[in-house]
């Protein structure tokens, strides 16, 4: 439903309707986001192959856990990309910083797709290897936030739940195009093809559709909360360290079970339950894809039941069965029973980041929105979310358990219910 502010606000950026600019804006967001996060995501799928192209000289589990290493590098650089991007966006506009990350990511995707291997070059391969991530995770780094602040800002009153859901369902749709396109490789080519040059194509790929998600982000509207943010005299809050110190908290488990269940499984499947590499791709795929299904209809839940009766059951989920379910699934059970844990981990999620992005945007005022989710945000994936794979690795070692992963799920769990438990409920407040 209209109202007469968004209408004069919108006066200002197009004679299109409301309804035509947030389908838009929505479409916009959403295309690229898939192709940011399949661009990011994309390199885990192929951790085992690079880390014999770029770690030859060390043993296998060494090798792997070094290509982990430099998966997790990317996520170092990512708070310094939230604060520079999301002062942009807070400043400049919601759509100056999203078109700038898109280009800079798909530059990163295309170096990883390109550098020459270790055989070749030697050690500036490994090198180059940093570089196209570090250059990535800077770009990661302002892309979520910007996103999450887009959708939630362009969402009409009572459906923020459900809109900023989209943010994680396209992040998902990247990953899930990741794994897929992964899948797709290892199926259409042998192993010794893929491992020779089949696996650069997802990363070519991705660098040549940047330019198709930054030409449809320019040419979208600003944001009609941000535009009248401009016009408004500031609101005194509560301190901005505080805010953002409550989204960190509250992305700790988001973080830990998206990168221990969604991109380290393929890795985990075969390494410790001996699945083949396209099985394990495959199985990865069909907990993305359930995700994908079930992620608008917590959104949509949200708006009529609240945030935290969703958030709080997924942590507790997550506290109780993590490491019952990873003790199962390690014991030697078919197939399928591996599979449906990963289904039953992708509901749990789900549960958490449906309506998450619209909770966590809702923690900060307009003015503040951007910088606020990007750094609190980026924190917590930098520092628990991107080494989760190597984590999961170290643990396995040390502890000669496969379940140990689970160990990492269920501390995560307790700090984010912690600090969910102390945010008021945001679903039916007008946005500051």
């Amino acid at each position: 439903m209209r109202n007469s502010r968004d209408e004069d606000t919108l006066s200002a950026i197009g004679p299109q309707p409301l309804w035509v600019q947030r389908k838009h804006a929505v479409f916009a967001a959403s295309i690229g986001n898939v192709l940011e996060w399949y661009d990011f995501s994309v390199y885990v799928f192929f951790a085992p192959v690079i880390s014999r192209k770029f770690f030859p000289h060390t043993n296998p589990l060494s090798a792997l856990m070094a290509a982990f290493a430099v998966f997790g590098v990317g996520f170092v650089v990512r708070p310094l990309g939230a604060l520079f991007f999301g002062k942009l966006a807070d400043r400049k506009g919601r759509k100056a910083a999203l078109t700038l990350t898109i280009v800079l990511m798909a530059i990163g995707t295309m170096l990883i797709g390109l550098v020459p291997s270790f055989a070749a070059i030697g050690v500036i391969a490994p090198l180059a290897l940093v570089g196209a991530r570090l250059l990535q995770g800077f770009s990661a780094g302002g892309e979520w936030g910007g996103t999450t602040t887009f959708l939630v800002e362009w969402s009409p009153e009572g459906r923020r739940g459900l809109y900023g859901s989209f943010n994680q369902v396209t992040v998902v749709a990247g990953m899930l195009l990741g794994s897929a396109s992964a899948a797709l490789i290892n199926t259409m080519l042998s192993p010794a093809a893929s491992d020779l040059w089949g696996w650069r194509l997802a990363f070519v790929l991705g660098g040549l559709l940047g330019p198709v998600g930054f030409y449809i982000r320019k040419h979208v509207g600003e944001t009609p909360v941000f535009l009248r943010a401009q016009e408004a005299v500031p609101l005194k809050t509560t301190s901005t360290l505080a805010r953002i110190a409550s989204a960190f908290g509250f992305t700790v488990l988001w973080t830990v079970s998206y990168y221990i269940l969604l991109d380290y499984m393929p890795a985990f499947l075969r390494t410790e339950l001996h699945v083949s590499r396209r099985v394990a791709l495959w199985s990865n795929s069909a907990g993305l894809l359930v995700l994908i299904v079930t992620m608008p209809l917590m959104g949509a839940l949200s708006d009529r039941i609240g945030r935290k009766p969703l958030l709080l059951s997924s942590c507790i989920a997550f506290a109780v069965l993590s490491y019952p379910l990873f003790k199962w699934m390690t014991s030697g059970v078919p197939l399928e029973a591996v599979v449906g844990v990963q289904i039953l981990f992708a509901l749990l999620i789900s549960m958490f980041s449906g309506p998450a992005p619209a909770a966590i945007a809702e923690i900060f005022p307009t003015r503040f929105r951007s910088t606020g989710v990007s750094v609190g945000y980026s924190l917590a994936v930098a520092i628990f979310g991107g080494f989760a794979p190597l984590i999961a690795t170290l643990l396995i070692a040390r502890t000669g358990s496969p379940a140990s992963p689970s160990y990492y799920l269920v501390a995560a769990a307790v700090v984010s219910t912690v600090t969910i438990a102390l945010l008021p409920e945001t679903a039916n407040r007008r946005l500051q």
